[in-house]
């Protein structure tokens, strides 16, 4: 029996207008301008499972995750959420919610939700889910009664993901939800959503720029690149056989600890303008297997061996 994914996203894409305004651009004789920001995206995501998302700075990561939770409206393609339109069920003002409003109390602010959407309206059962769902992060009840201000940058982290749990969603998108605080306290935040995906059989879109991270959290992962997917496969396949040249990089830069001895291809450069993408494969200009047909074609992601990989060089077996 095949079962359908919880998320699906086809041919996804987003541009933005960046053009200056238009008496500039009739003074200085510029055209328009627009950003590819995300450019054909397509992947799903099981039940329970979680699918990481990485790439440098400016890759279009943190555009998806906005896309999929109605942020920003398509400019093509679209996302399919157990089987229903989310363009349909996301729309209006109360889509998302602002981060931590420090003049809150914990108490409010793990509230607002339920709140908002009527789910509890009881005061006395309010502060009791309230408890409930500190308790399911690892803080106390009491800490419902204090302030933003009074907590660590862990500790903060645990009130949103309480707060996000709030109204028992079955999907989370996390954007980099451990880039700013210590190694030891990523860890704590990382076993907690861990611990909670088995308890309540939650799925998680997880962008992130780090690979030791997603490592530790994903079971599928997807390698972006100016706006597109480059590279797409399950956790165990990537890190074991990494095949696109950019998600070698990626990995080359985390720290070998262990002294493996593993042969290192160094990458320079940065991710180009996207106001202005390279021809053909964007990776070209910082790939050292690129050839003119790199220069000049850009690559489709076909299925190679289980993994899904944008690049002639690995299609063409030259990698």
């Amino acid at each position: 029996m095949i079962v359908a994914p919880l998320v699906e996203v086809r041919d996804l894409g987003k541009i933005f207008n960046v053009s200056a305004p238009w008496l500039n651009r009739v003074v200085e004789r510029k055209p328009k301008q627009f950003v590819h920001a995300v450019d054909g995206v397509s992947f799903s995501i099981e039940r329970g499972k979680t699918l990481a998302l990485v790439g440098e700075s400016g890759c279009g990561k943190s555009t998806v995750a906005r896309l999929l939770v109605g942020l920003y409206a398509p400019t093509a393609g679209g996302v399919r959420f157990d089987g229903k339109d989310i363009a349909n069920t996301l729309s209006g003002s109360h889509a998302a919610y602002a981060s931590l409003n420090p003049r809150w109390k914990v108490l409010d602010i793990i509230a607002e939700p339920l709140t908002e959407h009527g789910l509890i309206t009881d005061t006395k059962a309010l502060k009791e889910r309230v408890g409930e769902l500190l308790k399911s992060v690892g803080l106390a009840v009491a800490d419902m009664e204090k302030f933003p201000h009074q907590f660590s940058g862990g500790q903060r982290q645990r009130i949103s993901i309480a707060r996000a749990l709030a109204t028992q969603p079955e999907f989370l998108v996390c954007d980099e939800p451990t880039s700013a605080l210590d190694v030891s306290v990523q860890a704590q935040v990382l076993n907690i959503m861990k611990d909670l995906q088995r308890k309540q059989g939650l799925t998680y879109l997880f962008i992130s720029h780090n690979l030791a991270v997603v490592r530790h959290v994903s079971d599928q992962v997807g390698v972006m690149y100016l706006g597109r997917l480059v590279e797409l496969a399950d956790k165990a396949s990537l890190f074991a056989q990494t095949r696109h040249p950019y998600t070698r990089m990626l990995l080359d830069a985390i720290p070998d600890i262990h002294m493996s001895g593993r042969p290192r291809t160094p990458v320079h450069g940065e991710v180009p303008n996207p106001l202005s993408p390279p021809s053909g494969c964007s990776f070209h200009p910082r790939c050292p297997h690129a050839n003119a047909r790199c220069k000049a074609e850009r690559p489709a992601l076909l299925s190679i061996k289980g993994v899904q990989v944008a690049c002639h060089a690995v299609q063409e077996g030259r990698i």
